[in-house]
Formats: structure tokens, C-alpha cells, sequence
């Protein structure tokens, strides 16, 4: 939803393709996006689990067809197909029904075929064939978070990367539940601006860092003063990525955050406190820095004159943060 949301004052068209989901809740998305005012450039197709399976089955295509005829007419299109693991049972049921030889997990032999045949329909027109573009986000449930099962190493080696949500993160309160191992891009920083490539700095690296640092603290409780410090910096990194649900950040919001972070700008504040300090910051850059928040969305990049303004001010607000306490 926060993608959808993401998209106003954009001129990109959404397309949500529910594939064997509940009924309500799709109907609670529709609801929310209603009220976002999302729904004015969204399109929602529904083949939802009480439908039969050859309804679920052609439902993707069908909101592929809606993309292409907006990409015709030189539009950007956004479309989530959710979920495509859904859309494979229901090919298969389709498939066995057909008396067509089962192969791996019973499902056909062209199982792959099915959604490379529909991801490859996103794409991005030459200016002569009215530039538009249709950008697919697929979305596939694992088993026990099994990353490796058939059908999603399928999607994942048909699209440019991918994001793996893990349940022990979820049901740890980390929200979005980012594990930042797992989750991949193939593009690289081609699909990042400026900006945001000097803000992130060595961010995967020192969560990585620190993942692997937690598993191997439980097994020891006497711990040198500098794995405090990495564990206590780590800590705030994670605290600091929750996001509330439909509440997407404009760019120069995550950039103040991010360099603010990586400077080590917070490392002095308890765990529990950076998500208060984090909100008060990025209202304080929004009323006392306006013109280099607009300038980092306009323009998306980040000069280093700006780095610098942006890790001062931190600096400076926070030592204010702290005499209030």
C-alpha cells in the first residue's frame, strides 16, 4: 500500500492485482486507499479465493493488459501482481484438471514459463513508441520463509532483485521486516538517485554487521566495551528503519535520516528514543532547512556542502534535544 501511496503527484497509474486473497481483505485496502485519495490513479483487480481457479489463473494477465493499454499512451504504470505463488496453485489445479504431466511439487512443466511470459510484458517504450513504461512488483509467500522453494527462486530469477520480508522480524515489531542478507538488488545504485547513494553510505554493511554480531552475543555475556557500542549503534539502525504503515517518507526525509544515522548523529541516545528524536529532526529540517529539502526532492541529489549542513544542524539540534530532557 505505502507504494501506491508513494506514487501521488507522480502521474503514475497503479494497478493492484489480488490473486487468491480474502475478499475483506481487499476490500479493507480499497478502504485505506480511499481515503489516501490514492483510488483517483489506482485500478484494483480482484480474483479473490473464492473465486474458481481459472479466474485467479487469467487475472494477472488481464491487469497486464490494463498496464499495456496506459504504457500505449505514454504513461508510466506501477502493477503488483500479490501474490504470484497463488497464481501458480491455481495454475496447477487448472493443469491437473487438463491431465498434463505433473513435474516438481506436482505443478507443470511450464510453470516457468507462466510468469516469465508475464513479467516480461513490463517494460519501458522508446520515445518513438510514446515512451511510456510498466514496472511490475511481485509479490510471492514463502513456506517457513524458505527462500529456496521452487516457485519463488522462479520470480527471483526473472526480476532485478528482490525483498525479503522475515516473519521473526515481523513479530519482532521491525516494520517493514527488511532482512537485509537476503534482499538483493541486480541493478545497483542504477535505480537509486544521487541523493540517496551518498546518503545510504556503508548502511547494509554495518546491519549486516550487526545481525551477524547478535547471534553470536547470546552465547556470551561478557562483552568488551567497543561490541557494546557496535551492538547499541546497531540497535538504533533498526529502530530507526520502522516505519509507520501508510506513511511513506519524501526523499530528502529519508536523506537527513540516513546521513544523521551513519554519522553516528544519534549514537548517544537510548534505543527507546530514536524513533521520538528521529520525527522531531525531520520536522525541525522541515521548518528550519525548507529550501534544502525541496532542492534534495527537486533536483535528487545531495552536494557535499549539503552532507555537511545536514550532520551540523543534526549535531546542533540534538545537543538541544538533550538539555530539554
Amino acid at each position: 500500500m505505502d507504494t501506491i501511496l508513494n506514487q501521488k503527484g507522480n502521474g503514475v497509474i497503479c494497478i493492484y492485482v489480488a490473486i487468491g486473497q480474502k475478499s475483506s481483505s481487499v476490500a479493507h485496502l480499497v478502504e485505506n486507499l480511499r481515503k489516501k485519495g490514492a483510488m483517483d490513479y489506482t485500478i484494483v483487480v480482484s480474483a479473490s479465493a473464492s473465486e474458481t481457479a481459472p479466474v485467479q489463473y487469467i487475472a494477472p494477465y488481464a491487469g497486464a493488459s490494463l498496464g499495456e493499454y496506459f504504457i500505449n499512451k505514454g504513461k508510466d504504470v506501477l502493477i503488483i501482481y500479490d501474490d504470484l505463488s497463488k497464481h501458480a496453485i491455481a495454475y496447477r489445479a487448472l493443469s491437473l484438471l487438463l491431465e498434463r504431466s505433473p513435474g516438481r511439487e506436482a505443478y507443470p512443466g511450464d510453470v516457468f514459463y507462466l510468469h516469465s511470459r508475464l513479467l516480461e510484458r513490463s517494460a519501458r517504450l522508446s520515445d518513438a513508441m510514446g515512451g511510456g513504461s510498466m514496472t511490475a512488483l511481485p509479490i510471492v509467500e514463502t513456506q517457513a520463509g524458505d527462500v529456496s522453494a521452487y516457485i519463488p527462486t522462479n520470480i527471483i530469477s526473472i526480476t532485478d532483485g528482490q525483498i525479503f520480508l522475515e516473519s521473526d522480524l515481523f513479530f519482532a515489531g521491525q516494520r517493514p521486516a527488511v532482512n537485509v542478507g537476503l534482499s538483493v538488488s541486480r541493478v545497483g545504485g542504477a535505480a537509486q538517485t544521487k541523493a540517496m547513494k551518498k546518503a545510504v553510505g556503508s548502511l547494509r554493511l554495518d546491519l549486516a554487521q550487526y545481525r551477524e554480531m547478535e547471534v553470536f552475543t547470546q552465547f556470551s555475556s561478557d562483552l568488551d566495551e567497543t561490541t557494546k557500542k557496535q551492538l547499541h549503534y546497531g540497535q538504533g539502525l533498526m529502530k530507526l528503519l520502522i516505519q509507520q504503515q501508510g506513511h511513506p517518507l519524501a526523499l530528502h526525509e529519508q536523506v537527513i535520516i540516513l546521513v544523521s544515522a551513519i554519522a553516528r548523529v544519534m549514537e548517544g541516545l537510548e534505543v527507546s528514543e530514536v524513533i521520538t528524536f528521529r520525527d522531531a529532526l525531520v520536522a525541525h529540517f522541515n521548518e528550519q532547512q525548507s529550501e534544502l529539502c525541496d532542492r534534495i526532492d527537486e533536483t535528487g541529489i545531495m552536494e557535499p556542502e549539503d552532507k555537511e549542513l545536514i550532520i551540523a544542524e543534526a549535531k546542533k539540534f540534538l545537543a538541544g534535544y538533550m538539555n530539554k530532557k
